[in-house]
């Protein structure tokens, strides 16, 4: 069970999915999946991100400069507004936590979704900063860089160990070191299962 990653998702249920569903233009059915699919991605890769003391220590300091005691809902209705500051910056916050590897993360949402790369970026765009904000909360209670590793690191180990030892599109995405250990078709299969099938 990956605690975090289906604590975000139960808070995103009603009105922020509707929200989310409006912008996309698609039904909140859809969005549903389409959340499901991508925030295990996310979350994924920001564990991968924190396994070293370094990653720990910058992901920590972003979210202490930029994303701590942020109110979820607020977070939404700025991103949705196409408001600014560094909160609500998604591209900015995917920039990080793919690098160069952007684009093959929203190729492969797209390939697990059926949406539209251009709609499968947007998605991604407006939960990275929810997904900030939300580790924001859990810093703000957790303390220092070695207890968000450890936090992100139980939540990788669990999106790893949900997705098997199957491949799938793009399956190094998640895995900088070749080690097979987590791909984003595992990643994906996830976010299928936490809603109950799915495709």
């Amino acid at each position: 069970m990956t605690a975090l990653t289906n604590d975000l998702l139960a808070q995103l249920q009603g009105a922020p999915l509707q929200q989310i569903a409006s912008q996309l233009g698609i039904d909140p059915q859809q969005a549903s999946s389409a959340v499901g699919t991508a925030l295990p991605l996310l979350m994924g890769k920001l564990g991968s991100n924190a396994a070293s003391p370094q990653g720990a220590q910058a992901l920590l300091g972003a979210l202490q400069n930029n994303h701590s005691g942020l109110d979820l809902g607020s977070v939404l209705g700025t991103v949705m507004g196409g408001g600014g500051g560094a909160a609500a910056n998604g591209t900015g916050i995917l920039g990080h936590i793919f690098g160069g590897q952007q684009d093959a993360a929203q190729a492969g949402v797209a390939q697990a979704t059926g949406l539209p790369q251009a709609q499968s970026g947007q998605l991604l765009q407006m939960l990275a900063p929810l997904v900030m904000a939300y580790l924001g909360k859990h810093v703000a209670s957790s303390g220092g860089a070695d207890a968000l590793g450890s936090l992100l690191g139980q939540e990788h180990a669990a999106i790893r160990q949900q997705g098997g030892s199957g491949g799938g599109l793009l399956s190094s995405l998640l895995d900088r070191d070749g080690d097979g250990q987590l791909g984003l078709g595992d990643a994906l299969k996830i976010g299928s299962s936490l809603l109950g099938g799915g495709r």
